[in-house]
């Protein structure tokens, strides 16, 4: 039975940088960190960097919640992301953006008013 999303892993070229920006974005330091894998715990869930593979904003679409979509995208972008995909509104006051970080690969935000944030701690 599948139990909710767990873990996404990011490919990534540099990964001394990714784990210094990604540790920026998220507010926290790894509590994995190994030459082959690091792993941040964010909002229960885990943010893996695997050193091997290729970066690409194509494949699995993960978005990561926030409370106000527009100030974490002007946040993240200011910390070196670019906008892949401008905020939308997706219908019943859920707004997604899509930003791509500084290794190629796409970080999805989504502000979603109707879950109660309690349901993920």
């Amino acid at each position: 039975m599948i139990k909710g999303l767990r873990t996404a892993i990011y490919p990534v070229n540099d990964l001394a940088a990714a784990k210094a920006w990604y540790a920026q974005v998220f507010g926290t330091e790894p509590y994995f960190d190994e030459p082959y894998y690091v792993g941040f715990t964010v909002g229960g869930f885990e943010l893996g960097l695997l050193p091997d593979g290729e970066p690409g904003k194509t494949g699995v679409q993960l978005y990561w919640g926030v409370d106000d979509i527009a100030a974490e995208v002007q946040r993240i972008t200011a910390l070196g992301a670019t906008v892949h995909s401008a905020i939308q509104d997706v219908g019943e006051g859920i707004k997604v953006a899509e930003l791509a970080d500084p290794f190629g690969n796409a970080l999805g935000l989504i502000e979603n008013p109707n879950v109660d944030p309690r349901a993920f701690r």
